[in-house]
């Protein structure tokens, strides 16, 4: 795992107050949704997957199409993988909650491994063939190299059944080797490699977890897959209603406060003061 270097005081953090996961929003209301269905279905089958042995399963968290909020100077900054697993850090959010987005500064271990599903608007980004301009967010590339230092980054492309794993060396992502084509990760015991079979219908090559031998590990049924599918959808409707709800919250209480400055102007005036003094 990669534990950022964050300080351990929190008195040496910024004195604005710092958003929670509960403050930002776990889903971009400009992104007109997911490109096609292998994305989710692809993701999901990494999801159900990625069971480190060598791990208590409280302490594995990995999500889909999920905000990964990563500096404190600009907490609106996201990133959002396809895919992502971390390690370390437990499966809920203080124990208790199941978390709206991943928020950096407070979780302070990075994601071991990244997955990016290759499509047209996106691809050049993935391979970190952008640049950003000044005073804009940086790119994805260098976010996962530079400041998450995530170790694993892998890029799939289902078009061209391409596979492409980069590893961390000294900073800066170089091809991984492969083990009979797959990436071998032996802090979590399972490897990632492409498998071609059938997974909810489809016949296809898909990104799979295995042992570290090659073995499959086992996916859930059809029938959960889609309830999980299903579950996002409706954590995301419901997402989208409570931030609506957030929104008004704060413009009522604008308006309040605004109609308690004039009140108390008023008040001034009848008293014979200034209230612009």
């Amino acid at each position: 795992m990669t534990h950022l270097p964050y300080p351990a005081n929190l008195e040496e953090l910024p004195r604005h107050p710092l958003p929670t996961m509960y403050d930002l929003p776990s889903e971009n209301p400009e992104y007109p949704g997911l490109p096609d269905d292998f994305h989710p279905l692809q993701a999901v089958l990494l999801l159900l997957t990625f069971v480190p042995p060598n791990y208590d399963p409280n302490l594995v968290f990995s999500q889909l199409d999920h905000n990964i909020y990563y500096d404190v100077n600009h907490p609106f900054w996201y990133k959002r993988p396809d895919w992502f697993g971390v390690v370390g850090v437990p499966r809920l959010y203080q124990g208790r909650d199941l978390r709206w987005s991943y928020v950096i500064w407070q979780e302070k271990v990075s994601p071991l491994i990244v997955v990016e599903l290759l499509s047209p608007g996106t691809e050049a980004e993935d391979l970190g063939q952008t640049t950003s301009k000044p005073g804009e967010p940086p790119t994805k590339w260098h976010v996962y190299e530079r400041i998450l230092r995530v170790p694993y980054y892998v890029i799939y492309s289902r078009h061209t059944e391409e596979l492409q794993i980069f590893r961390l060396v000294r900073n800066r992502y170089r091809m991984a080797p492969l083990t009979e084509g797959r990436l071998v990760i032996p802090e979590i015991e399972l490897s990632l490699g492409l498998w071609r079979g059938d997974y909810l219908g489809r016949n296809q090559l898909w990104l799979r977890w295995m042992t570290l031998e090659g073995d499959l590990i086992p996916a859930a049924t059809d029938e959960a897959t889609e309830t999980l599918i299903e579950q996002r959808v409706e954590s995301a409707e419901q997402r989208a209603e409570s931030a609506e709800q957030r929104a008004e919250s704060a413009e009522q209480r604008a308006e309040s406060a605004e109609r308690e400055l004039e009140q108390l102007k008023a008040l001034l005036r009848e008293r014979e003061i200034n209230p612009n003094q």
